[in-house]
């Protein structure tokens, strides 16, 4: 698995590590792991070309000795000194006796218009806000160049603790981060900005809480969650999901739900609505009902809402089961939010920004700029688990505890239908006995591996993702 911490806990891990090391000692393993990751960027270190983004403070400094190291081995280096008189004394002492020279901001887009590789040191873990002017200049030189962009820890502009871009930033091709992996790396916005991230070993992990802010499931982790049948299994034992959802205008969602549900792990699926012809038509195994969620037979969890339409009532009569209950799309949007809040069984919403947003009452556009925060206050303010769907999926519990973050989707999963495909997955794991958080991180995973196994390169289908949740799903247990 891997996690992410925010800064106060890391500060206070490095605070503790550097008690029981020697003066200054922490700051060179991060430049060691730092001038060792440029050196694998670049090739080849001798007759390099490379300029130093310099601010002020420790990232700085990170830069000023790295730079140095890569100057004993034969590079050309340059620091531009964005704060001359709070740049780091150590390290810019030890980069000159190592041969690097030094120049202002106002002089500093020819060399980086001739560089390899550009290291951005601008600004820390705690930087708020965009960049000022002159780095953001110098930012945008890097960007133009030709020269690969390595961020220190974390790209300058983006804020650590949510991965929110509130101004100019470095984007970065690379990103080296010491000692654990911040929020931001993980989630987007952040994360585009970050690109390819290496985390370097300072010795923190001893001094790190067990449990982090963010965390991301990785193959090994997921494998452990499916729900695997035993020789005493038999389809009800092995759960049995409820599929609410479709209408006269949107017969395909309901379609696209149970086609979801049935590869999701559950030994059975039961639809109940007004499109249970089509279901049934493309589902034979479907268990088919026309008397409503009340009436319909046991289920271990619901999902409702994939094209539902204006039809309330259903969706309230499933908010009224004491089991566990997904709730997507329309569901959203007529779910009452006291009735929600009441429920003494789980439940698992998953909306887009959009359906967010209009929950949350703000735009769009600051949902998709705060993911994290907007995902957390949703899950507080419903006493529900929150899976936020996007370029980085989040899933926010209402206990506050870590947030599953992730990242194996595919732009091409922006596809009607894709949606209503999630759903009837999740659904069908939490039928399956998996909690909601759970549910919700491992139907992402699954989803997201579909995604990309379906388009391979090209534009898929909403069915064709479904298809493919098998596929997904052995390469995650092999």
């Amino acid at each position: 698995m891997r996690t992410a911490y925010s800064v106060e806990t890391v500060r206070t891990a490095e605070r503790e590590l550097m008690a029981r090391l020697p003066d200054g000692a922490l700051m060179q393993r991060a430049a060691a792991g730092l001038a060792a990751a440029c050196a694998d960027i670049l090739g080849g270190v001798y007759g390099s070309r490379v300029v130093l983004l310099v601010g002020s403070g420790d990232n700085g400094g990170d830069a000023l000795y790295a730079g140095a190291r890569l100057a004993r081995r034969g590079a050309g280096v340059t620091a531009v000194l964005l704060s001359p008189d709070r740049t780091h004394p150590g390290g810019l002492a030890a980069l000159r006796r190592a041969g690097g020279s030094v120049v202002r901001p106002e002089a500093a887009e020819g060399p980086i218009d001739r560089a390899d590789l550009v290291v951005d040191g601008i600004v820390g873990i705690g930087g708020k806000g965009g960049l000022r002017p002159d780095a953001a200049r110098l930012a945008e030189a890097a960007e133009r160049s030709r020269a690969a962009v390595v961020a220190v820890d974390l790209p300058s502009g983006v804020e650590a603790d949510t991965g929110e871009v509130r101004g100019d930033a470095v984007r970065a091709d690379f990103t080296v981060t010491f000692g654990a992996y911040k929020p931001a790396l993980l989630i987007d916005p952040g994360r585009e900005y970050a690109g390819f991230v290496r985390l370097v070993d300072i010795g923190l992990d001893p001094y790190l809480p067990d449990e982090p802010d963010v965390e991301a499931l990785q193959h090994a982790d997921v494998a452990a969650l499916l729900p695997v049948p035993t020789a005493e299994s038999d389809k009800y034992r092995r759960g049995v999901v409820g599929v609410a959802a479709g209408s006269a205008r949107y017969p395909g969602a309901a379609v696209l739900a149970v086609a979801g549900a049935l590869h999701g792990g559950a030994g059975a699926v039961r639809y109940v609505g007004p499109a249970a012809d089509e279901v049934i038509a493309r589902f034979p195994e479907t268990l088919v009902s026309d008397r409503g969620p009340r009436k319909a037979g046991r289920v271990q969890a619901w999902a409702t809402g994939p094209g539902a339409g204006d039809d309330a009532a259903t969706v309230a009569e499933v908010l009224a089961a004491d089991v566990p209950v997904l709730i997507d799309a329309d569901g959203l949007r007529l779910a009452d939010r006291d009735a929600v809040r009441e429920r003494t069984a789980p439940t698992l919403m998953t909306p887009h920004a959009g359906e967010a947003a209009a929950l949350l009452g703000v735009d769009r556009e600051q949902v998709e700029r705060a993911r994290l925060t907007s995902a957390r206050e949703l899950a507080a303010r419903y006493g529900a688990t929150v899976l936020l769907k996007g370029s980085t999926t989040l899933v926010a519990g209402p206990d506050g505890g870590p947030v599953r973050v992730n990242a194996t989707g595919t732009p091409w999963l922006a596809t009607a239908g894709s949606g209503d495909v999630l759903s009837g997955l999740a659904g069908s794991l939490l039928a399956s006995g998996l909690a909601p958080r759970d549910a919700g991180s491992v139907a992402a995973y699954l989803h997201g591996l579909a995604g990309r196994y379906a388009s391979d390169g090209a534009p898929a289908a909403a069915q064709d993702v479904a298809a493919a949740i098998p596929d997904a799903w052995r390469d995650v247990r092999d």
